[in-house]
């Protein structure tokens, strides 16, 4: 099943990649673009798996239960490698002229939490790993900061950059939209898919299964595929809560596309190249 209302301005995979470069740049159930306003949203980033990958793999049983409890979208795209890029993409919509992993960043630009305090809303992003509240160092252990985008901009508070241990055990203590990055360890980037799933399961499980009957959404998605000669960047992206409409989705759309769903819930202006991105069209039809 795939939903088929949005407009018709997504910008594809090979485009996209000149999309990176910098450009000039309220919520209520159904908004115009039919996206509904969950109480809460977490998205989590995985790393470096292609839809094939993961999607009916043995290896990830989990994501493939929220893939059919859900919606997941099988033409969904990054944008660009390595991986940092598409982090500042999804969060800011604009990789700002950043092309690979180096460290520090110092950016000053809107991005998704300085749109949403300033509509009196909440963003944290929880990191594992990471050592402590506002931490800016480029690694510890198997966090890093390329991962975090967040970090690199000045006008988003040092309080809103937490490790996971400060994620609410009480969901409704969660803020209006978090960002999960796990570690080195539990992305897919180097112990594997089935520790990942393991891990996702493990610890946002109760959440997902919270989030399907208090107005809530889980989003799982992945930074870049494994790169190589054929790879076309091809993500898996699962969407699961009680708004979703379960099914599979074909229509095309990439990371901007989720930004502007994000943006488009909560009445936000676009951001970036989040403006001539489609937002995801996965909803109940009574939104």
């Amino acid at each position: 099943m795939a939903g088929n209302r949005g407009r018709k301005r997504f910008v594809a995979s090979t485009a996209a990649l000149a999309a990176l470069l910098p450009v000039a740049g309220c919520g209520m159930p159904g908004s115009d673009d039919g996206v509904p306003r969950p109480d809460h949203v977490v998205v989590v980033i995985e790393e470096n798996h292609g839809y094939d990958d993961i999607i009916g793999s043995a290896q990830a049983p989990y994501i493939n239960e929220l893939a059919r409890q859900g919606a997941s979208l099988s033409q969904f795209y990054a944008l660009t490698h390595p991986s940092q890029p598409n982090y500042l993409a999804l969060f800011s919509g604009s990789a700002h002229e950043i092309r690979g992993d180096d460290c520090p960043n110092t950016l000053t630009s809107r991005n998704l939490a300085s749109e949403l305090l300033q509509a009196d809303l909440t963003f944290t992003g929880y990191a594992q790993s990471m050592p402590g509240v506002g931490f800016t160092g480029c690694a510890d252990g198997p966090y890093v900061r390329r991962h975090n985008p967040w970090v690199n901009f000045t006008n988003v508070p040092a309080s809103a950059n937490r490790p996971w241990t400060d994620f609410p055990h009480d969901f409704k203590d969660l803020p209006t939209i978090s960002f999960v990055v796990p570690d080195l360890d539990n992305n897919m980037h180097d112990d594997g898919v089935r520790k990942a799933d393991t891990w996702l399961r493990d610890n946002l499980g109760d959440y997902a299964r919270w989030a399907t009957t208090h107005n809530s959404l889980l989003v799982v998605t992945w930074s870049e595929d494994a790169g190589g000669v054929q790879a076309t960047n091809r993500v898996p992206t699962v969407l699961v809560g009680e708004q979703v409409r379960p099914g599979r989705y074909a229509q095309p759309n990439n990371l901007f596309g989720l930004l502007r769903t994000l943006l488009d819930a909560y009445d936000l202006n676009p951001l970036a190249n989040s403006a001539d991105a489609d937002p995801l069209d996965v909803w109940k039809d009574d939104v």
